[in-house]
């Protein structure tokens, strides 16, 4: 192990590793770093990590045991360290693999644009992972949030979030105006107003596509969902949203092809079943309305996808295609309001990194808010992994003991499903499905509940210990 100024490591504790076939490896005796947060991070984490300890030790019965180790970011780490996100917090999420943390602030004025962002860019976490399924019980303004049972895989590297950005009126953005007019004229002229405009640069790759619908695509198999929405925007960004969607299907074809089906391949394949003397224009004509009305070309391009389609008869047709995965798409905003009004849907979603973060936000709303919504960064390819709350700092409620802490519990249940460990997952879960029925909840849901009995951020995560 790495020696460190700062952090101590448990001396009882081992390392999680990774074979060389991508799996982890998880000794009996796990050391995970955590990072505690900031403002009522410090509440919320001596609830859960008190939930976490119970359920290994009531799963295992003392056979195993995490060895917690404190890094430093955010308030904290700049009070002790002058530092917000220190080199050696890196290194030992690096080193031990799997972390978790809890909200951390955004430093105001220069340095780090977000240390979340931060963390996920320097260890290549690119899966945003962040499943949104209701808990019976939980306050929610919506009808019927039970229909809720979507896993969200967000690009988490790309996207503006890279961060190229050129302000107005400084001498970056006046260089980058003038490359721009100078090389590229026509895009220069829609500027609308050049002088005043500051700039962003959205890259979208191939790579970092293809390893985003790969992950999901695995995971959705191993984990038996019915379908995949590549959701973007590609009518109005064609080279970067419209690419995402192109690569995302082209990599669901070329290595999955057994396991997928796309839904225009279920439209041809329903037709020829449908109509089995069916021609390929004919079919063509059902599968595209305004196929009649397209040159010659797209036409010729409309035929060549369904002779494509129809090759797959061996191992799709006669509706064997009905079992495989479902690979389809579905524009932003579309997306936004049918995951509203049509919730039952949409399964799992792959998207850009931008669609995520507006997505997952507005389903959690639907469930009963970002408050106990989980989430996790990953990189499936080295299997490193931070797990962490999805809301903020709330500093107004710091050490009150007030605020609910199930963001982070509900990231340490999804933390230990992926270290194996499914009997402490399936006992968390459990025990705090248990504490919303009873109606022993913190002051958020309370008031909206009839007949809740109001505990604290530390009585809740008791409550939770005690019905598991």
């Amino acid at each position: 192990m790495a020696a460190y100024q700062h952090i101590k490591i448990p001396r009882d504790g081992a390392k999680i590793t990774i074979s060389a076939n991508k799996e982890l490896i998880v000794p009996n005796n796990p050391i995970i770093p955590f990072i505690e947060g900031d403002g009522t991070g410090r509440d919320i984490w001596r609830a859960s990590v008190r939930v976490f300890d119970a359920a290994v030790e009531k799963a295992y019965k003392g056979k195993r045991k995490v060895h917690w180790m404190e890094v430093y970011a955010g308030e904290k780490s700049f009070k002790m360290l002058s530092n917000w996100l220190p080199d050696e917090t890196v290194e030992a999420f690096t080193e031990f693999l799997v972390g978790i943390k809890g909200p951390l602030t955004t430093p105001i004025g220069g340095g780090f644009r977000s240390l979340n962002v931060s963390l996920r860019i320097l260890l290549d976490l690119y899966v945003c992972l962040r499943p949104v399924r209701y808990i019976k019980g939980v306050p929610s303004p919506v009808k019927h949030p039970e229909y809720v049972n979507m896993v969200i895989f967000r690009e988490n590297t790309e996207d503006i979030y890279t961060g190229i950005e050129f302000p107005n009126g400084t001498e970056e953005n006046k260089k980058f105006k003038t490359l721009l007019q100078q090389n590229f004229p026509k895009e220069y002229a829609k500027i609308r107003f050049p002088e005043t405009a500051g700039i962003g640069i959205k890259p979208v790759s191939v790579e970092g596509t293809e390893r985003l619908v790969r992950a999901a695509i695995k995971w959705s198999l191993a984990n038996k969902r019915k379908n995949i929405n590549l959701v973007h925007k590609g009518n109005i960004m064609k080279y970067t949203e419209g690419a995402f969607k192109d690569w995302g299907y082209a990599v669901a074809k070329r290595e999955f092809r057994n396991d997928v089906v796309t839904e225009r391949e279920t439209w041809i394949l329903g037709n020829k079943e449908s109509k089995p003397n069916l021609s390929v224009q004919d079919n063509a004509k059902l599968t595209d309305p305004g196929f009649d009305m397209m040159s010659p070309d797209q036409q010729n391009d409309i035929k060549k996808e369904v002779e494509a389609a129809l090759k797959l008869w061996p191992t799709h047709g006669d509706g064997k295609w009905k079992s495989k995965l479902l690979i389809k798409d579905s524009i932003a905003d579309v997306s936004l309001q049918f995951v509203l009004i049509r919730p039952r849907d949409y399964d799992v979603i792959a998207t850009l990194n931008l669609n995520g973060d507006y997505l997952s936000d507005a389903l959690a709303a639907q469930v009963g808010g970002i408050g106990i919504a989980p989430g996790a960064n990953i990189n499936y390819d080295s299997g490193h992994a931070v797990f962490e709350a999805t809301h903020g700092t709330a500093p107004k409620y710091a050490d009150l003991d007030k605020v609910n802490p199930g963001s982070v519990i509900l990231s340490g249940e999804m933390m230990f499903r992926y270290m194996g460990w499914a009997e402490v997952a399936d006992l968390i879960l459990k025990g705090l499905e248990r504490a919303v029925a009873n109606k022993t909840v913190t002051y958020d849901f309370e008031r909206l509940m009839e007949g809740a009995k109001l505990v604290s951020c530390s009585g809740f995560g008791d409550e939770i210990v005690a019905n598991m």
